[in-house]
C-alpha cells in the first residue's frame, strides 16, 4: 500500500464507566479505521478485503452514514459545513467500524473536516442508538499543544434509557497520528456521571492487517451490540432509573458554535 494514503487502521480499547448513581465500569478490546473520504474508492480497488456499498469481510456502505439522502458522503458534510458557515473542499477524514461480514453498529463515529489548506476547523460527531435513530454534532475545532482538541455540546439526542437529556458533553480528542485518543465526558449540574474513552495505535491498512484484525476481533460489530443490551441489563439489575424515550431532534445536525455555555459549574446554561 501507498504510504501517502491518509486512511489506517487504529488498534486499541474503549473503556465505559458509569460515575453516578451507581459506579459500573467494563471495557474491551476494538479497532476502527480512519477513512480519507476521498480514498474509500482506490481502496476498494486495491483491497481484496474491503469493499465499498457491496459484501466482503470488511466494507464500508455510505447508507450507515449521513442522513440516508442520496448524496455523497462528501456532499453531506460539506452540506452542514456551509450552514455552520466553515469552508468546504478540504481533507474529510471519517473514524468508525466497518461492517464486517455485512454488519456494523457505530455507536459514534467522527468526522475530522479540515480547511483547503490543511488545518482542522470542525469535528463532526455522528451518533447511532439503538432504536435506529441517528443525529450528529458539528463542533467548530482548533488543535491545542500535543495536538489535542476539547468541545463542548448540550445533549440534545436520547441514546440511552438510562440518560436523560439534561446533560452535556466534553469531548478530548488526540488528533491521528501515531496513536489517537478520543474521550468523552457527558455531566449535568452535579458533574460527570459517565466517562466512555478510546485509545489506538495506528496499523497500515492492508489485506494482511485485516486479516489479523478479523482473527484478533471476531465478529466484533455483532459483539457492540451485543455488549450494549448485557450491559442495559446489568444496569437495570442495580436499578437504575429508566427515562422515556422523547421524540428525536427537527433536525439531522446540531450546530454547536464557540461561544455557546453550558451546565458546568461556573455557567448556566442556554438553548
Amino acid at each position: 500500500m501507498s504510504k501517502e494514503l491518509t486512511s489506517a487502521i487504529y488498534v486499541g480499547k474503549v473503556m465505559h464507566q458509569r460515575l453516578r448513581p451507581r459506579r459500573h465500569k467494563l471495557s474491551y478490546r476494538m479497532f476502527s479505521l480512519l477513512l480519507d473520504i476521498d480514498e474509500i474508492d482506490g481502496l476498494a480497488g486495491r483491497l481484496r478485503l474491503f469493499s465499498r456499498n457491496r459484501f466482503n469481510l470488511f466494507s464500508f456502505h455510505d447508507a450507515d452514514h449521513g442522513d440516508s439522502a442520496c448524496v455523497s458522503l462528501r456532499a453531506h458534510v460539506e452540506r452542514h459545513l456551509a450552514a455552520a458557515g466553515l469552508q468546504s473542499g478540504g481533507a474529510i477524514r471519517l473514524f468508525s467500524m466497518p461492517r464486517i461480514l455485512g454488519y456494523v453498529f457505530n455507536p459514534i463515529s467522527i468526522y475530522f473536516c479540515h480547511r483547503r489548506d490543511g488545518q482542522l476547523q470542525a469535528i463532526l460527531y455522528e451518533v447511532n442508538n439503538t432504536f435506529g435513530q441517528r443525529h450528529s454534532y458539528l463542533i467548530p475545532a482548533k488543535a491545542e499543544e500535543g495536538n489535542i482538541v476539547e468541545q463542548r455540546c448540550e445533549k440534545r439526542f436520547f441514546v440511552s434509557p438510562f440518560m436523560g437529556l439534561d446533560m452535556d458533553y466534553g469531548f478530548r480528542v488526540g488528533l491521528p497520528a501515531k496513536d489517537m485518543s478520543v474521550r468523552i465526558t457527558g455531566s449535568d449540574g452535579e458533574g460527570a456521571m459517565i466517562v466512555a474513552a478510546f485509545t489506538g495505535e495506528r496499523e497500515e491498512l492492508s489485506d494482511k492487517a485485516l486479516l489479523r484484525i478479523f482473527l484478533s476481533h471476531p465478529l466484533l460489530t455483532l459483539k457492540v451490540v451485543a455488549g450494549i443490551h448485557w450491559e442495559a441489563a446489568r444496569l437495570w439489575l442495580k436499578g437504575i432509573q429508566l427515562h422515556e424515550r422523547p421524540a428525536a431532534p427537527g433536525s439531522p445536525v446540531t450546530y454547536v458554535s464557540s461561544g455557546q455555555v453550558f451546565h458546568q459549574k461556573g455557567h448556566r446554561n442556554v438553548a
